[in-house]
Protein backbone atom coordinates (compact mmCIF):
# COMPACT_ATOMS: atom_id res chain seq x y z
CA UNK A 1 0.00 0.00 0.00
CA UNK A 2 1.51 3.38 -0.97
CA UNK A 3 2.60 5.68 1.81
CA UNK A 4 2.60 9.46 1.85
CA UNK A 5 5.86 11.37 2.22
CA UNK A 6 5.08 14.05 4.81
CA UNK A 7 6.78 17.38 5.29
CA UNK A 8 8.25 16.01 8.53
CA UNK A 9 9.74 13.04 6.63
CA UNK A 10 11.23 15.35 4.05
CA UNK A 11 12.59 17.62 6.77
CA UNK A 12 14.30 14.66 8.47
CA UNK A 13 15.85 13.58 5.16
CA UNK A 14 17.18 17.08 4.52
CA UNK A 15 18.53 17.34 8.03
CA UNK A 16 20.29 14.01 7.57
CA UNK A 17 21.89 15.21 4.35
CA UNK A 18 23.04 18.38 6.07
CA UNK A 19 24.56 16.50 9.03
CA UNK A 20 26.35 14.06 6.73
CA UNK A 21 27.79 16.93 4.76
CA UNK A 22 28.98 18.58 7.96
CA UNK A 23 30.45 15.34 9.27
CA UNK A 24 32.27 14.25 6.10
CA UNK A 25 32.80 17.53 4.29
CA UNK A 26 36.26 18.48 3.02
CA UNK A 27 38.45 20.87 4.94
CA UNK A 28 38.58 24.23 3.16
CA UNK A 29 41.82 25.92 2.20
CA UNK A 30 40.22 29.35 2.28
CA UNK A 31 36.84 31.07 2.61
CA UNK A 32 34.06 30.60 0.10
CA UNK A 33 33.24 33.68 -1.97
CA UNK A 34 30.84 35.99 -0.10
CA UNK A 35 27.09 36.05 -0.70
CA UNK A 36 23.67 36.11 0.96
CA UNK A 37 23.80 34.46 4.37
CA UNK A 38 20.98 31.96 3.91
CA UNK A 39 19.24 29.71 6.43
CA UNK A 40 20.35 26.56 8.24
CA UNK A 41 20.10 23.35 6.19
CA UNK A 42 18.45 24.86 3.10
CA UNK A 43 20.98 27.69 2.66
CA UNK A 44 19.92 30.21 0.02
CA UNK A 45 17.12 28.18 -1.56
CA UNK A 46 14.54 30.83 -0.66
CA UNK A 47 16.78 33.67 -1.89
CA UNK A 48 17.04 32.39 -5.45
CA UNK A 49 15.16 34.41 -8.06
CA UNK A 50 12.70 32.58 -10.31
CA UNK A 51 12.74 35.07 -13.21
CA UNK A 52 15.37 37.28 -14.89
CA UNK A 53 17.99 35.83 -12.57
CA UNK A 54 20.77 37.81 -14.24
CA UNK A 55 19.36 41.09 -12.93
CA UNK A 56 19.18 39.79 -9.34
CA UNK A 57 22.72 38.40 -9.57
CA UNK A 58 23.96 41.76 -10.85
CA UNK A 59 22.27 43.52 -7.91
CA UNK A 60 23.82 41.04 -5.48
CA UNK A 61 27.19 41.78 -7.05
CA UNK A 62 26.91 45.43 -6.05
CA UNK A 63 26.94 44.25 -2.43
CA UNK A 64 29.11 41.12 -2.45
CA UNK A 65 31.46 41.74 -5.35
CA UNK A 66 32.33 40.25 -8.72
CA UNK A 67 32.69 36.71 -7.37
CA UNK A 68 30.08 35.47 -4.92
CA UNK A 69 28.52 32.21 -3.86
CA UNK A 70 25.24 30.80 -2.63
CA UNK A 71 24.49 27.51 -0.90
CA UNK A 72 21.60 25.44 -2.23
CA UNK A 73 21.15 22.60 0.27
CA UNK A 74 24.88 22.01 0.40
CA UNK A 75 25.43 22.62 -3.34
CA UNK A 76 27.76 25.55 -3.90
CA UNK A 77 26.88 27.88 -6.75
CA UNK A 78 29.45 30.52 -7.72
CA UNK A 79 28.31 33.55 -9.72
CA UNK A 80 30.80 35.60 -11.73
CA UNK A 81 29.85 39.22 -12.41
CA UNK A 82 33.18 40.16 -14.01
CA UNK A 83 34.40 39.15 -17.48
CA UNK A 84 37.99 39.07 -16.22
CA UNK A 85 37.02 36.41 -13.68
CA UNK A 86 35.15 34.47 -16.37
CA UNK A 87 38.22 34.41 -18.61
CA UNK A 88 40.64 33.70 -15.75
CA UNK A 89 38.59 30.78 -14.46
CA UNK A 90 36.48 29.34 -17.29
CA UNK A 91 39.00 29.99 -20.06
CA UNK A 92 42.49 29.87 -18.56
CA UNK A 93 41.55 27.02 -16.20
CA UNK A 94 39.29 25.27 -18.69
CA UNK A 95 40.79 21.86 -17.87
CA UNK A 96 38.88 21.88 -14.57
CA UNK A 97 35.97 24.23 -15.40
CA UNK A 98 34.60 22.50 -18.53
CA UNK A 99 32.18 19.97 -17.08
CA UNK A 100 28.43 20.50 -16.84
CA UNK A 101 26.40 20.01 -13.67
CA UNK A 102 23.72 17.36 -13.61
CA UNK A 103 20.53 19.34 -14.13
CA UNK A 104 17.93 16.97 -12.76
CA UNK A 105 14.90 18.38 -14.58
CA UNK A 106 16.29 19.57 -17.90
CA UNK A 107 19.10 17.05 -18.22
CA UNK A 108 18.39 13.83 -16.40
CA UNK A 109 14.59 13.74 -16.54
CA UNK A 110 13.74 15.69 -19.70
CA UNK A 111 16.70 14.24 -21.62
CA UNK A 112 18.67 17.26 -22.74
CA UNK A 113 21.88 15.78 -21.34
CA UNK A 114 22.23 13.92 -24.65
CA UNK A 115 22.95 17.20 -26.48
CA UNK A 116 26.19 19.14 -26.46
CA UNK A 117 24.83 21.93 -24.28
CA UNK A 118 24.51 19.67 -21.22
CA UNK A 119 26.82 16.81 -22.18
CA UNK A 120 29.27 15.93 -19.41
CA UNK A 121 32.92 16.59 -20.18
CA UNK A 122 34.68 13.49 -21.49
CA UNK A 123 35.30 11.41 -24.60
CA UNK A 124 31.79 11.70 -26.05
CA UNK A 125 31.89 15.48 -25.57
CA UNK A 126 35.27 15.73 -27.29
CA UNK A 127 34.17 13.58 -30.23
CA UNK A 128 30.95 15.58 -30.62
CA UNK A 129 32.86 18.85 -30.69
CA UNK A 130 35.38 17.40 -33.14
CA UNK A 131 32.60 16.46 -35.55
CA UNK A 132 30.96 19.88 -35.32
CA UNK A 133 34.30 21.67 -35.63
CA UNK A 134 35.00 19.83 -38.89
CA UNK A 135 31.71 21.20 -40.20
CA UNK A 136 31.60 24.83 -39.00
CA UNK A 137 34.52 25.26 -36.59
CA UNK A 138 36.15 28.16 -38.45
CA UNK A 139 35.28 30.91 -40.91
CA UNK A 140 37.13 28.89 -43.54
CA UNK A 141 34.95 25.82 -42.88
CA UNK A 142 31.84 27.97 -43.15
CA UNK A 143 32.75 29.36 -46.58
CA UNK A 144 31.30 26.33 -48.38
CA UNK A 145 27.89 27.23 -46.91
CA UNK A 146 27.92 30.93 -47.86
CA UNK A 147 25.76 30.38 -50.95
CA UNK A 148 23.25 28.37 -48.92
CA UNK A 149 23.06 31.02 -46.21
CA UNK A 150 22.51 33.80 -48.74
CA UNK A 151 19.86 31.85 -50.66
CA UNK A 152 17.82 31.04 -47.56
CA UNK A 153 18.06 34.62 -46.30
CA UNK A 154 16.70 35.90 -49.63
CA UNK A 155 13.79 33.48 -49.21
CA UNK A 156 13.32 34.94 -45.73
CA UNK A 157 12.80 38.40 -47.23
CA UNK A 158 10.11 37.01 -49.53
CA UNK A 159 8.33 35.22 -46.68
CA UNK A 160 8.49 38.32 -44.53
CA UNK A 161 7.09 40.51 -47.30
CA UNK A 162 4.15 38.10 -47.64
CA UNK A 163 3.62 37.69 -43.88
CA UNK A 164 4.97 40.84 -42.16
CA UNK A 165 2.76 40.36 -39.10
CA UNK A 166 4.60 37.27 -37.88
CA UNK A 167 8.30 38.05 -37.73
CA UNK A 168 9.14 35.32 -35.23
CA UNK A 169 7.61 32.55 -37.33
CA UNK A 170 9.51 33.59 -40.45
CA UNK A 171 12.80 33.92 -38.54
CA UNK A 172 12.36 30.44 -37.07
CA UNK A 173 11.51 28.92 -40.45
CA UNK A 174 14.63 30.43 -42.02
CA UNK A 175 16.92 29.34 -39.19
CA UNK A 176 15.49 25.84 -39.50
CA UNK A 177 15.89 25.80 -43.28
CA UNK A 178 19.55 26.82 -43.01
CA UNK A 179 20.59 24.34 -40.36
CA UNK A 180 18.46 21.33 -41.33
CA UNK A 181 19.94 21.33 -44.85
CA UNK A 182 23.45 21.53 -43.38
CA UNK A 183 22.85 18.93 -40.67
CA UNK A 184 20.50 16.44 -42.36
CA UNK A 185 20.19 17.39 -46.03
CA UNK A 186 16.54 18.18 -45.37
CA UNK A 187 14.61 20.82 -47.35
CA UNK A 188 11.77 22.25 -45.30
CA UNK A 189 8.16 22.49 -46.42
CA UNK A 190 7.10 26.07 -47.02
CA UNK A 191 3.81 26.19 -45.17
CA UNK A 192 3.83 23.87 -42.16
CA UNK A 193 6.90 21.72 -41.67
CA UNK A 194 6.59 18.90 -39.09
CA UNK A 195 10.30 18.84 -38.20
CA UNK A 196 10.47 22.61 -37.75
CA UNK A 197 7.39 22.48 -35.50
CA UNK A 198 8.83 19.63 -33.41
CA UNK A 199 12.22 21.27 -32.91
CA UNK A 200 10.71 24.67 -32.09
CA UNK A 201 8.56 23.08 -29.41
CA UNK A 202 11.49 21.10 -28.00
CA UNK A 203 13.94 24.03 -27.79
CA UNK A 204 11.31 26.13 -26.02
CA UNK A 205 11.09 23.34 -23.46
CA UNK A 206 14.90 23.31 -23.12
CA UNK A 207 14.91 26.95 -22.09
CA UNK A 208 12.16 26.40 -19.55
CA UNK A 209 13.53 23.15 -18.12
CA UNK A 210 17.09 24.41 -17.58
CA UNK A 211 16.36 27.85 -16.09
CA UNK A 212 18.08 28.19 -12.65
CA UNK A 213 15.59 27.69 -9.83
CA UNK A 214 12.66 26.89 -12.12
CA UNK A 215 12.10 23.42 -10.63
CA UNK A 216 12.47 22.36 -7.01
CA UNK A 217 13.86 18.98 -8.08
CA UNK A 218 17.02 20.77 -9.28
CA UNK A 219 17.56 21.96 -5.72
CA UNK A 220 16.35 18.73 -4.08
CA UNK A 221 17.32 15.93 -6.52
CA UNK A 222 15.95 13.38 -4.06
CA UNK A 223 12.47 14.48 -5.19
CA UNK A 224 12.97 12.60 -8.46
CA UNK A 225 12.25 9.42 -6.49
CA UNK A 226 8.86 10.68 -5.30
CA UNK A 227 6.12 8.55 -6.97
CA UNK A 228 4.34 10.25 -9.86
CA UNK A 229 0.93 9.57 -8.28
CA UNK A 230 1.64 11.86 -5.33
CA UNK A 231 -0.05 15.28 -5.24
CA UNK A 232 2.17 18.11 -6.43
CA UNK A 233 4.15 16.02 -8.91
CA UNK A 234 2.73 17.39 -12.16
CA UNK A 235 6.32 18.32 -13.04
CA UNK A 236 7.09 14.60 -13.42
CA UNK A 237 4.43 14.23 -16.11
CA UNK A 238 5.82 17.36 -17.74
CA UNK A 239 9.33 15.89 -17.72
CA UNK A 240 8.07 12.69 -19.37
CA UNK A 241 6.27 14.68 -22.08
CA UNK A 242 9.34 16.82 -22.69
CA UNK A 243 11.58 13.75 -22.93
CA UNK A 244 9.30 12.25 -25.57
CA UNK A 245 9.46 15.50 -27.55
CA UNK A 246 13.27 15.54 -27.44
CA UNK A 247 13.42 11.96 -28.70
CA UNK A 248 11.09 12.95 -31.53
CA UNK A 249 13.30 15.97 -32.29
CA UNK A 250 16.38 13.77 -32.57
CA UNK A 251 14.77 10.87 -34.44
CA UNK A 252 12.65 12.58 -37.12
CA UNK A 253 15.41 14.27 -39.19
CA UNK A 254 17.95 11.52 -38.48
CA UNK A 255 15.63 8.80 -39.78
CA UNK A 256 14.90 10.94 -42.83
CA UNK A 257 18.62 11.16 -43.65
CA UNK A 258 19.16 7.42 -43.20
CA UNK A 259 16.24 6.70 -45.53
CA UNK A 260 17.72 9.05 -48.13
CA UNK A 261 21.12 7.39 -47.77
CA UNK A 262 19.60 3.95 -48.24
CA UNK A 263 17.83 5.15 -51.38
CA UNK A 264 20.99 6.82 -52.69
CA UNK A 265 19.28 10.22 -52.86
CA UNK A 266 20.81 11.97 -49.82
CA UNK A 267 22.18 15.46 -50.40
CA UNK A 268 25.63 15.96 -48.82
CA UNK A 269 25.16 16.83 -45.16
CA UNK A 270 26.70 16.45 -41.71
CA UNK A 271 24.90 13.21 -40.76
CA UNK A 272 25.54 11.35 -44.02
CA UNK A 273 29.22 12.35 -44.09
CA UNK A 274 29.79 11.36 -40.44
CA UNK A 275 28.03 8.00 -40.86
CA UNK A 276 30.02 7.19 -43.98
CA UNK A 277 33.26 7.76 -42.04
CA UNK A 278 32.43 5.11 -39.44
CA UNK A 279 29.64 2.66 -38.60
CA UNK A 280 28.13 1.14 -35.47
CA UNK A 281 25.36 1.85 -32.99
CA UNK A 282 27.56 4.02 -30.75
CA UNK A 283 28.66 6.05 -33.77
CA UNK A 284 25.03 6.52 -34.81
CA UNK A 285 24.11 7.70 -31.32
CA UNK A 286 26.90 10.29 -31.22
CA UNK A 287 26.15 11.55 -34.74
CA UNK A 288 22.41 11.76 -34.09
CA UNK A 289 22.91 13.75 -30.90
CA UNK A 290 25.57 15.97 -32.47
CA UNK A 291 23.24 16.84 -35.36
CA UNK A 292 20.42 17.57 -32.92
CA UNK A 293 22.78 19.77 -30.91
CA UNK A 294 23.64 21.73 -34.04
CA UNK A 295 20.03 22.53 -34.79
CA UNK A 296 18.57 22.90 -31.31
CA UNK A 297 21.50 25.02 -30.16
CA UNK A 298 21.90 27.15 -33.25
CA UNK A 299 18.35 27.79 -34.33
CA UNK A 300 16.92 29.09 -31.07
CA UNK A 301 19.80 31.44 -30.28
CA UNK A 302 19.86 32.87 -33.81
CA UNK A 303 16.09 33.37 -33.70
CA UNK A 304 16.35 35.37 -30.49
CA UNK A 305 19.09 37.62 -31.87
CA UNK A 306 17.29 38.36 -35.15
CA UNK A 307 14.00 39.08 -33.37
CA UNK A 308 15.95 41.50 -31.16
CA UNK A 309 17.19 43.19 -34.34
CA UNK A 310 13.61 43.82 -35.52
CA UNK A 311 12.64 45.13 -32.08
CA UNK A 312 15.64 47.47 -32.01
CA UNK A 313 14.94 48.79 -35.50
CA UNK A 314 11.32 49.44 -34.51
CA UNK A 315 12.39 51.38 -31.43
CA UNK A 316 15.48 53.18 -32.78
CA UNK A 317 14.77 54.48 -36.32
CA UNK A 318 17.85 56.70 -36.34
CA UNK A 319 20.14 53.63 -36.20
CA UNK A 320 18.14 51.98 -38.98
CA UNK A 321 18.39 55.08 -41.19
CA UNK A 322 22.16 55.32 -40.69
CA UNK A 323 22.64 51.65 -41.60
CA UNK A 324 20.45 51.98 -44.70
CA UNK A 325 22.37 55.03 -45.86
CA UNK A 326 25.61 53.04 -45.58
CA UNK A 327 24.16 50.13 -47.56
CA UNK A 328 22.83 52.44 -50.28
CA UNK A 329 26.19 54.21 -50.53
CA UNK A 330 28.35 51.06 -50.63
CA UNK A 331 26.08 48.46 -52.29
CA UNK A 332 23.52 50.57 -54.13
CA UNK A 333 19.90 49.57 -54.64
CA UNK A 334 20.26 47.13 -57.54
CA UNK A 335 21.24 44.11 -55.43
CA UNK A 336 21.18 42.79 -51.88
CA UNK A 337 24.23 42.70 -49.56
CA UNK A 338 26.25 39.49 -49.42
CA UNK A 339 28.77 38.05 -47.00
CA UNK A 340 31.56 39.37 -49.24
CA UNK A 341 30.34 42.93 -48.56
CA UNK A 342 30.71 42.65 -44.79
CA UNK A 343 34.05 44.39 -44.38
CA UNK A 344 32.77 47.36 -46.39
CA UNK A 345 29.80 47.90 -44.06
CA UNK A 346 31.34 48.98 -40.73
CA UNK A 347 28.17 50.56 -39.33
CA UNK A 348 26.00 47.55 -40.21
CA UNK A 349 28.62 45.38 -38.51
CA UNK A 350 28.52 47.64 -35.46
CA UNK A 351 24.73 47.43 -35.41
CA UNK A 352 24.90 43.63 -35.40
CA UNK A 353 27.30 43.74 -32.44
CA UNK A 354 24.95 46.06 -30.58
CA UNK A 355 22.06 43.68 -31.21
CA UNK A 356 24.08 40.90 -29.52
CA UNK A 357 25.04 43.20 -26.61
CA UNK A 358 21.82 45.08 -25.93
CA UNK A 359 19.79 42.04 -24.83
CA UNK A 360 21.96 38.90 -24.99
CA UNK A 361 20.50 35.63 -26.21
CA UNK A 362 21.74 33.57 -23.24
CA UNK A 363 22.08 36.02 -20.31
CA UNK A 364 23.70 33.45 -18.00
CA UNK A 365 25.08 31.08 -20.61
CA UNK A 366 24.93 27.45 -19.50
CA UNK A 367 26.35 26.56 -16.06
CA UNK A 368 29.84 25.08 -15.74
CA UNK A 369 30.84 22.48 -13.14
CA UNK A 370 34.20 22.44 -11.39
CA UNK A 371 35.83 19.01 -11.59
CA UNK A 372 38.35 19.53 -8.74
CA UNK A 373 38.95 21.95 -5.85
CA UNK A 374 40.27 25.35 -6.83
CA UNK A 375 41.46 28.49 -5.07
CA UNK A 376 40.96 31.74 -6.94
CA UNK A 377 41.66 35.26 -5.68
CA UNK A 378 42.00 33.77 -2.20
CA UNK A 379 38.56 32.11 -2.30
CA UNK A 380 38.06 28.37 -2.03
CA UNK A 381 35.87 26.90 -4.79
CA UNK A 382 35.02 23.29 -3.91
CA UNK A 383 34.86 20.48 -6.43
CA UNK A 384 31.40 20.04 -8.01
CA UNK A 385 30.58 23.73 -7.60
CA UNK A 386 28.22 25.11 -10.23
CA UNK A 387 29.79 28.19 -11.82
CA UNK A 388 27.66 30.74 -13.68
CA UNK A 389 28.96 33.61 -15.80
CA UNK A 390 26.56 36.55 -15.72
CA UNK A 391 26.97 37.48 -19.37
CA UNK A 392 24.13 40.02 -19.15
CA UNK A 393 26.08 41.86 -16.43
CA UNK A 394 29.28 41.84 -18.49
CA UNK A 395 27.43 43.46 -21.39
CA UNK A 396 25.83 46.11 -19.19
CA UNK A 397 28.92 47.03 -17.20
CA UNK A 398 29.42 50.80 -17.25
CA UNK A 399 33.17 50.23 -16.97
CA UNK A 400 33.10 48.57 -20.39
CA UNK A 401 30.19 50.27 -22.11
CA UNK A 402 29.15 53.93 -22.08
CA UNK A 403 25.48 54.23 -21.10
CA UNK A 404 25.12 50.44 -21.34
CA UNK A 405 21.32 50.37 -21.39
CA UNK A 406 21.16 52.53 -24.52
CA UNK A 407 21.10 51.00 -28.01
CA UNK A 408 24.06 52.69 -29.69
CA UNK A 409 25.98 50.98 -32.53
CA UNK A 410 28.41 53.93 -32.64
CA UNK A 411 30.12 52.50 -29.57
CA UNK A 412 31.78 50.02 -31.95
CA UNK A 413 32.89 52.62 -34.52
CA UNK A 414 36.38 54.13 -34.30
CA UNK A 415 36.23 57.86 -33.55
CA UNK A 416 38.91 60.46 -32.75
CA UNK A 417 39.69 60.46 -29.04
CA UNK A 418 37.37 57.52 -28.32
CA UNK A 419 38.30 53.85 -28.25
CA UNK A 420 36.05 51.16 -29.67
CA UNK A 421 34.22 49.40 -26.85
CA UNK A 422 34.57 45.69 -26.05
CA UNK A 423 33.29 43.36 -28.77
CA UNK A 424 30.29 41.54 -27.23
CA UNK A 425 31.15 38.42 -29.24
CA UNK A 426 33.99 37.92 -26.76
CA UNK A 427 31.30 37.06 -24.18
CA UNK A 428 28.04 35.95 -25.78
CA UNK A 429 29.29 32.63 -27.18
CA UNK A 430 30.61 31.32 -23.86
CA UNK A 431 34.05 30.52 -22.51
CA UNK A 432 36.86 27.97 -22.63
CA UNK A 433 36.22 24.52 -24.00
CA UNK A 434 32.48 25.17 -23.73
CA UNK A 435 32.49 28.04 -26.22
CA UNK A 436 29.70 27.64 -28.78
CA UNK A 437 30.94 25.50 -31.69
CA UNK A 438 28.50 27.26 -34.02
CA UNK A 439 29.62 30.80 -33.25
CA UNK A 440 30.77 31.56 -36.83
CA UNK A 441 27.50 30.25 -38.25
CA UNK A 442 25.47 32.31 -35.77
CA UNK A 443 27.52 35.46 -36.34
CA UNK A 444 27.26 35.19 -40.13
CA UNK A 445 23.54 34.38 -40.05
CA UNK A 446 22.80 37.41 -37.90
CA UNK A 447 24.81 39.70 -40.18
CA UNK A 448 23.08 38.44 -43.35
CA UNK A 449 19.58 38.73 -41.89
CA UNK A 450 20.24 42.24 -40.58
CA UNK A 451 21.99 43.54 -43.72
CA UNK A 452 19.50 42.12 -46.21
CA UNK A 453 16.50 43.22 -44.14
CA UNK A 454 17.88 46.76 -43.87
CA UNK A 455 18.46 46.87 -47.62
CA UNK A 456 14.96 45.63 -48.44
CA UNK A 457 12.60 46.94 -45.75
CA UNK A 458 11.61 49.91 -43.66
CA UNK A 459 10.88 48.70 -40.13
CA UNK A 460 8.76 51.03 -38.02
CA UNK A 461 6.17 51.31 -35.28
CA UNK A 462 2.60 50.33 -36.08
CA UNK A 463 0.30 53.35 -36.39
CA UNK A 464 -3.33 53.06 -35.33
CA UNK A 465 -5.77 55.98 -35.46
CA UNK A 466 -2.86 58.26 -36.22
CA UNK A 467 -0.93 57.23 -33.12
CA UNK A 468 2.26 55.14 -33.06
CA UNK A 469 2.14 52.08 -30.81
CA UNK A 470 5.24 51.92 -28.61
CA UNK A 471 6.60 48.35 -28.32
CA UNK A 472 7.22 47.07 -24.81
CA UNK A 473 10.85 46.03 -24.47
CA UNK A 474 10.44 42.87 -22.42
CA UNK A 475 12.38 39.61 -22.46
CA UNK A 476 11.50 36.11 -21.31
CA UNK A 477 13.27 34.25 -18.54
CA UNK A 478 14.97 30.95 -19.25
CA UNK A 479 18.32 29.80 -20.54
CA UNK A 480 17.52 31.35 -23.94
CA UNK A 481 15.83 34.74 -23.59
CA UNK A 482 13.48 35.98 -26.31
CA UNK A 483 11.80 39.35 -26.77
CA UNK A 484 8.10 39.26 -25.97
CA UNK A 485 5.86 39.58 -29.05
CA UNK A 486 5.78 43.17 -30.24
CA UNK A 487 3.95 45.05 -33.01
CA UNK A 488 5.99 46.40 -35.90
CA UNK A 489 5.39 47.51 -39.47
CA UNK A 490 7.59 45.92 -42.16
CA UNK A 491 7.27 47.26 -45.69
CA UNK A 492 9.51 47.21 -48.78
CA UNK A 493 11.51 50.43 -48.99
CA UNK A 494 10.33 51.06 -52.54
CA UNK A 495 8.72 49.45 -55.58
CA UNK A 496 12.26 48.68 -56.76
CA UNK A 497 13.02 46.91 -53.46
CA UNK A 498 9.84 44.85 -53.76
CA UNK A 499 10.76 43.87 -57.32
CA UNK A 500 14.25 42.90 -56.15
CA UNK A 501 12.85 40.66 -53.39
CA UNK A 502 10.58 38.90 -55.91
CA UNK A 503 13.41 38.47 -58.41
CA UNK A 504 15.86 37.10 -55.83
CA UNK A 505 13.23 34.64 -54.56
CA UNK A 506 12.51 33.40 -58.09
CA UNK A 507 16.24 32.94 -58.68
CA UNK A 508 16.65 31.00 -55.42
CA UNK A 509 13.84 28.62 -56.35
Amino acid sequence: MPTTLTIVDLGLVLLGVFLLQRAFGRKRSGPLPPGPKGLPVIGNVLDMPTAHEWETFATWGERWGDIMSVNLLGQTMVILNSPKLAFDMLDKKSSIYSDRPTLTMGGELAGWDRTLALLRYGNVFRETRRLLSQLIGSRKHLEKFHGHLETETRKFLYRLMRHPDNVGKQVRKTAGAIILMMSHGYKIQEEDDPIINTVDEAVDQFSKSTAPGAFLVDVFPILKYVPAWMPGTAWKQKAAQWRAKIEEMCDLPFNYTKQQMAAGTAKPNFVSTALEESEGLERERIVKNAASSLYSGGADTTVSAICTFFLAMTCFPEAQKKAQEEIDSVIGTDRLPTIADRERLPYVNALCKEVLRWNPVAPLGVPHRLSEDDVHDGYFIPKDSIVIANIWKFLHDSQLYTNPFEFNPDRFIAQPGKEIEQDPRDFVFGFGRRICPGLYLADTSVFLSCAMSLAAFNISKVVEDGKAIEPVIEYSSGTISHPAPFPCSIKPRSAKAESLILHEYAESE
